[in-house]
């Protein structure tokens, strides 16, 4: 049976990730820089958008990091909940609709574009939540070392690693 046919397989993979992209939202597991913590779940969102149709991509990347953020630090949910939805989801889109015949340019493409758009995004939230464009300018740097680092270690493990063969031939088994 493929995978469209099996949503239940979907749906455990897709609640297996935002539960990882919930993990990595824990300060224990962060890494200290100035002015806060650099978070590893963009490994989750992108591996997660690779993986994953743009549907369920977007849940676990957007959903996922709001829940997180809801439990551990809550102020900057919000932000989480549409950067993050919409990197994965712009991620998801590049790799299964928009350039399905080269899945590894696609992520990379998707990957950068999707880092412009959560690093702006989450930019322009920390200076909206915060009051301060002083803050959000701090975090910049590691704002996109985060989203770099995440969606490199990701693709690494999507392509280099074999996690997308592991998962389209468990989706492809009758």
């Amino acid at each position: 049976m493929e995978s469209k046919h099996n949503p239940v397989k979907k749906l455990t993979v897709a609640a297996v990730l935002m539960a990882m992209n919930i993990i990595m939202s824990i300060s224990a597991l962060s890494i200290p820089v100035p002015g806060g913590h650099m978070y590893l779940n963009d490994v989750i969102i992108v591996t997660a958008a690779v993986l994953l149709d743009p549907l369920y991509a977007l849940l676990v990347g957007g959903v996922g990091a709001f829940i997180g953020d809801m439990l551990f630090y809550p102020p900057p949910m919000f932000v989480s909940l549409v950067s993050h939805g919409l990197q994965a989801l712009l991620i998801s889109l590049f790799v299964h609709r928009w350039m399905k015949q080269k899945p590894v340019a696609a992520s990379v493409l998707g990957a950068a574009l999707g880092l412009v758009i959560s690093v702006t995004l989450y930019t322009l939230g920390r200076a909206y939540l915060y009051s301060t464009p002083a803050y959000a300018a701090a975090k910049f740097p590691f704002q996109i070392l985060q989203t770099l680092v995440g969606s490199a270690l990701a693709l690494l493990l999507c392509w280099k690693c074999g996690v997308v063969r592991i998962y389209k031939k468990q989706f492809e088994e009758t």
